[in-house]
């Protein structure tokens, strides 16, 4: 969907710009995740006795991620979103690196939801930056699905190696320098609106009524949810599952992160894919068809050891991801654009809200009942995911 030359004027946006708003998301999702993938490592120095029991305090960095959301749409449509996207790099940057400074449990967790509250800001402020002049915008939120999931997969791989040379902290000062440098980045390159978002004229693709409009905001809320559950209880959990299924065939932990770097560099493919199918089908069969294939896949990874799991996981984290370009497809096609941040918002303050519950209960939860039983409990969320999804309003 095309936008007024007003909002934003094409020619004065350079084409290194939407690169910059799809590193800004590799490094939302990696931020997110070096704490996850960095616990054990950190554990005995914290004072814990296993990593399950340090896990809690990153509870508060996606609990921000969610409720951060709400203030940071409405800034990004009221303020601007260049601004906003500004505020995010640097902030992300100086979080990181006053994790890599702290001394203590309260101090861990302080500034993780410090970076939680700066990680709020892209997905409301940087996806609709990104869509606001695309003519495929399935396609460009695919890509855009394809650029955090691989800051997923760095985080992964590039933590694991540096955790292992240098230290943990050395494993968020890293990343903080280069979200830095990025910020300065765009800061020189991406011009100043000429108007913020909420006075622009532009409409969305498909014209619902407000009945339909209400519909259609719960179910994304309620699927963002369930989504969300599964995919902040599969990236923080993997880790450690893989640790636990491959004793005794691969134990070496930067090896094991290079494992699951790969298996999400495979899944990212999913969200490319995904996106040019949006741009030509309605979203509720394809919604429903990812949505089901998570439950087989979940129930055969509860199961599995070894390079079996590898194989199942792969696919799991494929319709995990896969899942995940529908929710920011459901804002650019059913919402005018100067309202698509504050809607986005709502959206995700409700749903990452809620899903961020999972990551508090990660490490109780398996050290209560074991991997096998939590992966279980998965693919029943996606069968409520799946059921949820047949209530979008028909496009017609």
């Amino acid at each position: 969907m095309s936008v007024p030359s007003s909002a934003l004027p094409a020619q004065a946006t350079p084409a290194v710009v939407p690169w910059l708003l799809n590193i800004a998301h590799a490094i939302d999702h990696m931020f997110l995740l070096i704490f996850a993938t960095a616990v054990a490592a950190m554990a005995t120095e914290f004072g814990a006795a296993r990593w399950e029991d340090l896990m809690p305090v990153g509870v508060g960095a996606f609990v921000m991620f969610g409720l951060g959301s709400i203030p940071a749409g409405r800034l990004g449509d009221l303020w601007g979103r260049r601004q906003m996207m500004l505020v995010f790099f640097f902030g992300m940057g100086v979080s990181a690196l006053l994790v890599a400074v702290t001394q203590n449990r309260w101090q861990l967790a302080a500034v993780l939801t410090l970076l939680g509250t700066f990680a709020s800001i892209y997905h409301p402020v940087g996806i609709p930056m990104l869509v606001q002049q695309a003519r495929n915008p399935g396609a460009t939120i695919g890509l855009n699905g394809l650029s955090g999931n691989l800051g997923i997969a760095v985080a992964a791989l590039v933590t694991g190696y540096l955790v292992k040379w240098a230290g943990w902290r050395v494993a968020f000062v890293v990343p903080g320098l280069v979200s830095i440098g990025c910020g300065l980045a765009f800061a020189w390159l991406c011009p100043r609106e000429t108007e913020p978002p909420h006075k622009r004229t532009s409409k969305a693709r498909v014209t619902l009524s407000q009945a339909q409009l209400a519909r259609a905001f719960l179910v994304m809320t309620t699927a963002a949810a369930t989504g969300g559950i599964l995919f902040n209880m599969t990236t923080n959990a993997n880790t450690q599952l893989m640790a636990e299924r491959f004793r005794g065939v691969v134990e070496d932990p930067a090896m094991l992160g290079t494992l699951l770097a790969i298996v999400y560099a495979i899944a990212s493919l999913a969200q490319v894919i995904v996106g040019r199918l949006i741009d030509r089908y309605a979203l509720r069969p394809l919604y429903v068809g990812v949505a089901l294939l998570q439950i087989p896949l979940l129930l055969i990874a509860a199961h599995s050891q070894g390079w079996l799991l590898f194989a199942a996981l792969t696919g799991v984290m494929v319709s995990i991801f896969g899942a995940i370009p529908f929710t920011d497809a459901m804002i650019v096609r059913y919402v005018d654009d100067r309202l698509r941040s504050r809607v986005a918002g709502m959206r995700l303050a409700v749903g990452l809200g809620i899903s961020s519950v999972a990551v508090w209960a990660l490490g109780p939860v398996v050290k209560g009942v074991g991997f096998t039983t939590l992966l279980m409990v998965l693919a029943a969320i996606a069968a409520v995911t799946a059921t949820i999804v047949n209530f979008l309003p028909d496009e017609k």
